[in-house]
């Protein structure tokens, strides 16, 4: 909002001395944030003159120029001669001269200079050259704006050109400071000064008359809400159009950031500005019947003032006559009924229309105006009748016109809801100890009307404060009024109890751990393709149900996924392309898993603005598909690179198996690796991941096949686990074991079992035959060839024992390890090699 601060001083006292910058400053402590100083870009000299004389002389060019002779005053040269080209003035008219070190908008300096023969020591203005509008084809003609000043004079105070204007942030909640009157109160409340509030006027004299009653028939109000609570007529007639719109008022809307578009126009923006409240004028002869608001019909359509036909919304709230559509309400008006340099008679519009109502047409038409600025953050409901009279008594001091008894009001009650206050609230809640006169005088200062009650005040806010709706509104104005500077900083304890849920802990261990071990963590979109989902999303291959997007981002990934692979698979894909070919990825993220059979999704959306009911919560919960954290890796290329005297090490299973170890330790839990297969894994190179008899996950390379379509070279191993999964069979609690002080014995053990038998179910059956003394047991040989039967292989372990009160002899750790062997024997038919 940009306030010109000669029209800040009518009501509210400003010093003489005040700078634009003490306004800003006095209007931040309230609360409002400053933007800019707006000022003329002209300067002096600039007077008024006198033309003594005029010459026309055409040119060779076809154009006519005037040789003129222009008094300017003793004191500034006396008469001056000066080239102009245009032709709306003649001698003894009084105009507006730059005389040269003047600088005019642009920045244009004046200097005297030859031109057209002669030397033009100065020159005429026009309007625009001036800043005060865009009319350019003539100069400004004092009498023709009413003025008569003495040659000589101030031209830059004269049009009101040395004024200033402040543009503050009008926050969305803070409608009422879009006016001067709202601005105004606001400075009155930062500094003490004096407020006059405009609207105070003997309501008997705002009485707009009868003859132009307006009926609302609106059928489908918004939320319940009428699209207009109030509808304010009054009739101005024979007035002039064609008078000038004075200086005074296109300065101050020029600073405001509106142009002048005509007397009439004018005034309308000029209340706007000043009270807060959207006016509209009708040429009241082009008016056929009576206005009736309504809501628009389904295809209808209407021609607004910018001449752009508008199909029109069932919610779109119009201003009509017998004719149909003449106004899109709270927006713009209709070109057929729009003031013009013919209008004689004008009826006047000062409305109430529900916000919500006019901010969802403004929105949907792409059709932002000042009006609509104003009425979607709420206007007073009490300022209609007063802008309505303001608008009409402008009208006849500046365009001649004379009000009439005409007239019409339709409004509703106003009821302001009263707020509780307790007592102790404001100073609990805000951490000032403020006394009970502070509270109540900051709430009275600002329009409230404050009751004593039992335990506390009950407060009625002003009609121009929609946004103060509870007792946390009003204890902020309590803390703005009386300066934010008293809140002290303190550091809140945080209570106790709080924080991460162990989850949250378990998912972060992971995904560090993760990193730590050198993996890069590559989030990707969850959308992917049908296809991509059976694949990836089951171990078959086989089709499963999908949730498919209503509006996708990519038409060609209309689906939510069922597994992180394809993601992986597109981050690889995209690196490679860029030179990356040595990669080890990994992402953590929810996927999507609707059961067969079932209906997800819902059409029916809960209007805005009302809390919807636990049952309607429930039922949007149940149409959302089950959701899983899981975890997933991809690991292609080398895993250490070619260095001098060693070869590349391609990445594989074993490194995948290590992502595998890592994440176990990091959650807390074992994990074992069991032989299976997967449509989209290489045969006799997958396994699946299990975890407390529970299978979690799968590993494995991919198959040769899908690594094709994914565009990677080589092999490529990917693992997937259920990380909600492993966190609850995990537990809350992870319990370190203690580090034993006495050496380990260390043994191998070769056994010979069938060459279909995994290799981890041996292991599992060593350890647990081995029993308590056993702390470690490792695969390190997995032999086929001379000296092993046809069908058969021999799996070397290193095992290594260890016990917490002694050190072990060699015979414990035979026997140990002998009856692990006899485990593995009784069930798969082990045999210790020779």
């Amino acid at each position: 909002m940009r306030v010109p601060l000669s029209w800040l001083r009518e009501y509210v006292d400003l010093a003489p001395e005040t700078t634009p910058e003490d306004v800003l400053a006095a209007l931040v402590t309230v609360g409002f944030e400053e933007e800019d100083v707006h000022r003329f870009a002209i300067t002096g000299p600039v007077v008024v003159g006198q033309v003594v004389s005029l010459e026309p002389e055409p040119q060779s060019n076809g154009k006519t120029i005037n040789w003129c002779q222009v008094d300017v005053g003793e004191e500034r040269g006396g008469v001056r001669g000066i080239v102009c080209g245009a032709h709306n003035f003649v001698a003894g008219d009084k105009v507006v001269v730059t005389l040269p070190g003047a600088v005019l908008p642009g920045p244009f300096p004046i200097a005297a200079r030859k031109t057209y023969g002669h030397v033009s020591d100065g020159m005429i203005a026009s309007a625009r050259e001036l800043g005060l509008g865009d009319e350019h084809n003539g100069i400004v003609v004092l009498s023709d704006l009413g003025i008569d000043a003495p040659v000589g004079t101030d031209a830059i105070a004269l049009l009101g050109l040395d004024d200033v204007a402040v543009e503050i942030n009008v926050t969305p909640d803070r409608g009422y400071a879009f006016s001067v009157r709202g601005v105004a109160r606001e400075y009155a409340h930062a500094t003490g000064a004096t407020f006059r509030d405009p609207a105070e006027r003997d309501f008997a004299e705002l009485q707009p008359g009868s003859g132009h009653t307006t009926v609302v028939d609106d059928r489908a109000p918004v939320r319940g809400n009428v699209g207009a609570s109030e509808f304010v007529t009054r009739v101005v007639r024979d007035v002039d159009p064609s008078r000038p719109t004075p200086p005074w008022m296109i300065a101050r809307l020029s600073l405001a950031g509106m142009r002048s578009l005509g007397v009439l126009i004018d005034i309308t923006n000029y209340v706007m500005l000043e009270l807060g409240q959207p006016l509209h004028g009708y040429d009241l002869d082009k008016l056929a019947g009576g206005i009736t608001v309504r809501r628009a019909t389904p295809g209808e359509k209407m021609t607004t003032l910018d001449g752009v036909e508008r199909a029109l919304h069932e919610e779109d709230l119009l201003i009509t006559d017998e004719s149909g559509p003449i106004g899109l309400a709270g927006v713009m008006g209709g070109g057929t009924t729009e003031m013009s340099d013919t209008t004689r008679n004008v009826l006047i519009e000062a409305a109430t229309f529900d916000p919500t109502t006019i901010a969802r047409t403004a929105r949907r038409h792409k059709l932002p105006s000042e009006a609509s600025k104003r009425f979607e953050r709420g206007v007073d409901p009490l300022i209609p009748f007063v802008a309505a009279r303001r608008a009409a008594d402008l009208m006849v001091d500046l365009a001649g016109g004379t009000l009439t008894d005409e007239g019409g009001a339709l409004f509703a009650e106003v009821f302001v809801e009263d707020i509780a206050l307790p007592a102790g609230f404001v100073q609990g809640l805000i951490g000032v100890d403020y006394t009970d006169d502070e509270i109540t005088g900051a709430l009275t200062t600002i329009g409230a009307e404050v009751t004593e009650a039992e335990a506390g005040w009950t407060v009625i806010p002003p009609t121009w404060r929609p946004d103060l709706t509870d007792k946390w509104t009003l204890a902020e104005e309590v803390a703005r009024i009386h300066g934010l500077d008293r809140i002290p900083a303190v550091l809140p304890t945080p209570p106790s109890g709080r924080g991460l849920t162990a989850h949250q802990q378990g998912r972060r261990r992971v995904a560090n751990a993760l990193a730590a071990a050198g993996f890069v963590e590559t989030p990707a979109f969850p959308f992917t393709t049908e296809a991509q989902n059976d694949l990836h999303g089951s171990a078959s291959g086989e089709h499963l149900p999908s949730i498919r997007l209503a509006n996708p981002l990519d038409g060609q990934a209309p689906y939510l996924r069922r597994s992180l692979i394809p993601g992986l698979l597109q981050t690889a894909h995209r690196n490679i392309a860029r030179g990356m070919t040595d990669l080890a990825l990994f992402e953590t993220g929810l996927v999507f898993l609707p059961e067969p059979g079932v209906e997800y999704g819902t059409d029916e959306v809960p209007p805005l603005g009302v809390r919807p009911s636990d049952e309607t919560l429930a039922a949007l919960d149940a149409s959302i598909p089950p959701q899983e954290r899981h975890i997933a890796v991809l690991l292609t290329g080398n895993v250490s690179p070619r260095q001098p005297g060693r070869p590349a090490e391609a990445s594989g299973l074993v490194e995948a198996l290590d992502a595998v170890r890592v994440i176990a330790a990091a959650a807390g839990i074992d994990i074992d690796v069991r032989q299976a297969q997967r449509a989209a894994l290489h045969p006799g190179r997958t396994g699946a991941l299990v975890a407390a008899g529970e299978e979690v996950g799968y590993v494995g390379e991919l198959h040769p096949s899908v690594a094709e379509d994914a565009d990677l070279p080589g092999r490529a191993t990917v693992l997937e686990l259920d990380l909600d999964r492993i966190l609850t069979l995990a537990g809350t609690r992870i319990v370190a074991a203690s580090l034993s002080t006495f050496p380990a014995a260390t043994q191998d053990v070769s056994l010979t079992v069938a060459a279909d038998v995994p290799a981890g179910e041996v292991r599992a059956a060593l350890a647990e035959g081995a029993g308590a003394l056993l702390e470690s047991v490792r695969l390190v040989d997995d032999y086929r060839g001379e000296g092993v039967s046809e069908g058969a292989k021999s799996l070397t372990f290193a095992l290594r024992f260890r016990a917490d009160d002694r050190t072990l002899t060699a015979a414990e750790a035979t026997d140990a390890k002998l009856a692990g062997v006899a485990v593995a024997a009784e069930r798969f038919g082990a045999a210790l090699r020779d």
